[in-house]
């Protein structure tokens, strides 16, 4: 091969490259979530089912009930969720089941509204979003023969889903009451509704606290 010819072909493949690649279609050109986003069909709302349990094998967990998360300036809908926490939590007190609260890293029980504040040897764990991380929560359930917990809180997207969604993950039948959590808005509680039921986690149920008996 002449020198010529060399240098023809050097400066045609770049050419090639640049033509194969303007008419190969382009992956990254594909219309993504963010794009369609206003194109999406919010799904039928999920079923809610109702549930007997055993108390014996049942722990309620309350998930950051305190005043640094649930109060009306930042999350009003957490307010409005107390009376039928409090009605949850009458109704497993008195069947026996195990109550189990959370907070926020800078909480203490006496931060827990009093609407739905713990009573004497129930208890508490503090951690962020997912409440098994750096807290004793999963040996608690162990050691109390825990089979099945019914998770309620705020926020919904957070200590709700995370919390509810490893004890899924390791074994634990979950009952998420759609009354029992609460977020800033309606959307993220719409949307962990939705994930409790078609994310791979495990045995999830949905229903409401007065269709849950103990």
């Amino acid at each position: 091969m002449n020198v010529e010819s060399m240098l023809r072909r050097s400066l045609f493949a770049p050419l090639m490259v640049c033509l194969l690649l303007g008419l190969a279609p382009n992956a990254a050109s594909a219309a993504d979530i963010i794009d369609q986003w206003s194109s999406v069909t919010i799904p039928s709302p999920p079923p809610l089912q109702p549930v007997t349990v055993d108390p014996a094998t049942t722990a309620v967990l309350v998930l950051d009930f305190v005043k640094q998360t649930c109060n009306e300036k930042d999350r009003p809908r957490c307010i409005a969720s107390l009376p039928a926490e409090a009605r949850l939590l009458k109704a497993a007190r008195a069947s026996h089941a195990t109550v189990i609260y959370s907070g926020v890293v800078t909480a203490t029980p006496a931060d827990i509204l009093p609407q739905v504040a713990p009573v004497a040897g129930e208890p508490f764990v503090k951690s962020h979003a997912d409440k098994f991380i750096d807290t004793d929560l999963e040996q608690i359930l162990k050691s109390k023969g825990i089979k099945t917990v019914i998770v309620t809180g705020t926020t919904a997207q957070g200590a709700v889903l995370y919390t509810a969604s490893h004890a899924a993950l390791i074994g634990y039948n979950v009952i998420v009451p759609v009354d029992g959590m609460s977020a800033e808005s309606l959307y993220p509680e719409q949307y962990v509704a939705w994930n409790m039921l078609h994310a791979p986690l495990g045995k999830c149920t949905l229903t409401r606290i007065d269709m849950l008996k103990f």
